[in-house]
């Protein structure tokens, strides 16, 4: 018949964005099982992130599309002597950049540049995929900026901002050296050799990529002072008039995805059956508050997990710590694994991460639990 066709040709492309639909699906259910004013999925829908992650997806395709990242991919393989001291020179920047630009914003920087390098070199671009998630995760777990779960924190815990960095650079300690030693055995020790079919060093557009670089900063600005939406307001207007093609190349699939999580997970979090299952527990002791932050941060993410913690938590930095640790493991964990895995498009990266992450997490947590014990 007919209408089988397009069903059809539909399967696919369901498949591949079985995120968006799982949680579309979740978060429709919930609205028919517990329905709530509008003012509910306003707050859960997180629209200055929404509009946040816009602006920095037009900024980046931007450059992208200009040139500059394949001209940078090529100035950083021209320096680079082996396969090995190339990746940790990009794990190493990742961590560092999202301790001050945040863990997403340095993604969307690092992850072109990472397959602009991989199409010219024999870089893994996969293990790299699932190195650089794991490297924002332990770098910006130091800063109070570097991620929303520690800007909540830091803001809720009313301590000065370098002693809530020195509160948490034990955990984040642990993180970036388990973080080195891995990539340093998991990397060949191999040469860098180039592809030159893959070698395009030409900046395409000059003007399109100052534009993009200037929009990119003034974005992050933006979002720093709280005006998210209006800095992505005048990015659409101005690639609608100037780089109409750039616009077209978003994946604006990826902003669907992260707002069917929002909803789906902020209204599993706010249910009164998860709240009182809460009452169940003896938060002042610090292995529950530890283990709660974790298993949380695995089924709901870590940002909604400290939402849903923040008021139940006698210490604000024992929170962090947790929802931080929390960050690997499962892929939800952290919705900067998710940005990094959708950003690359890589076949087997969800797998592969989950191969990684999972028992980095069963590593890790032990450990920054029994350091925290003895400080």
């Amino acid at each position: 018949m007919p209408w089988r066709l397009p069903m059809h040709s539909l399967w696919p492309r369901l498949k591949a964005e079985w995120l968006l639909v799982l949680f579309a699906l979740l978060a429709i259910a919930l609205a028919l099982f517990d329905p709530r004013p509008l003012t509910d999925y306003q707050r859960w829908l997180q629209l200055p992130t929404l509009a946040g992650l816009t602006g920095l997806l037009i900024a980046i395709q931007g450059i992208r599309d200009s040139g500059m990242v394949q001209h940078a991919a090529a100035v950083v393989v021209a320096r680079a002597h082996s396969v090995r001291s190339l990746g940790l020179l990009l794990v190493a920047a990742t961590a560092l950049l999202s301790m001050v630009l945040t863990n997403d914003v340095s993604l969307f920087l690092i992850v072109p540049l990472t397959l602009a390098i991989g199409a010219m070199s024999n870089l893994p671009i996969l293990r790299m995929v699932v190195l650089e998630p794991l490297a924002v995760n332990a770098g910006s777990t130091l800063s109070p900026i570097g991620n929303p779960q520690n800007l909540l924190l830091w803001q809720h815990s009313g301590l000065p901002l370098l002693r809530f960095a020195l509160a948490m650079l034990p955990t984040s300690a642990i993180m970036l050296a388990m973080l080195v030693v891995f990539t340093w055995c998991w990397l060949p020790r191999e040469r860098i050799t180039l592809s030159p079919e893959g070698i395009d060093g030409n900046v395409h557009s000059h003007r399109l990529g100052v534009g993009s670089m200037l929009a990119l900063v003034a974005m992050v600005l933006l979002m720093e002072y709280g005006h998210a939406a209006l800095g992505a307001i005048v990015l659409l207007a101005f690639f609608a008039l100037l780089a109409r093609q750039s616009l077209m190349r978003i994946d604006w699939l990826l902003l669907l995805t992260f707002a069917a999580i929002f909803l789906g997970l902020g209204h599993f979090a706010d249910l009164s059956q998860v709240r009182h299952a809460l009452d169940h527990f003896d938060f002042n002791r610090p292995l529950t508050l530890y283990l709660a932050g974790i298993f949380a941060s695995q089924v709901i993410s870590n940002v909604p997990a400290t939402v849903l913690l923040l008021d139940r938590a006698p210490d604000a930095v024992a929170l962090a710590i947790a929802v931080n640790v929390g960050g690997f493991g499962v892929a939800i964990g952290s919705l900067a694994n998710l940005i990094a895995l959708r950003l690359a498009g890589q076949p087997r990266g969800m797998r592969l991460l989950h191969l990684v992450s999972i028992p980095f997490l069963l590593i890790c947590a032990p450990l920054v639990y029994l350091v925290s014990c003895f400080l």
